[in-house]
């Protein structure tokens, strides 16, 4: 699917169409994977990045990668002691 988007000039003079493309598909996939619309390997697929790289951009952007509280994981940690 394609979609178009019209942007004043002013705001786009300064990148390449293909810059722009770039960081709004970067842009929209940290949005769906920050609000649990899409797995991680969904956003980096869309994002047309490996996960690795997409991991290392949700943390550029303060976008949690892992949502666990500190709690939990000290909870998984014991349960992983105990087998």
């Amino acid at each position: 699917m394609q979609i178009a988007v019209n942007l004043p000039n002013d705001f786009v003079a300064f990148q390449s169409v293909a810059e722009i493309e770039k960081d709004m598909r970067i842009s929209y996939a940290l949005w769906l994977f920050k609000n649990a619309r899409v797995t991680l390997a969904k956003a980096a697929e869309l994002a047309d990045m490996d996960i690795y790289d997409f991991m290392s951009t949700c943390k550029q952007n303060d976008v949690a990668v892992i949502d666990i509280s500190k709690e939990e994981l000290l909870e998984e940690l014991a349960g992983m002691r105990r087998v």
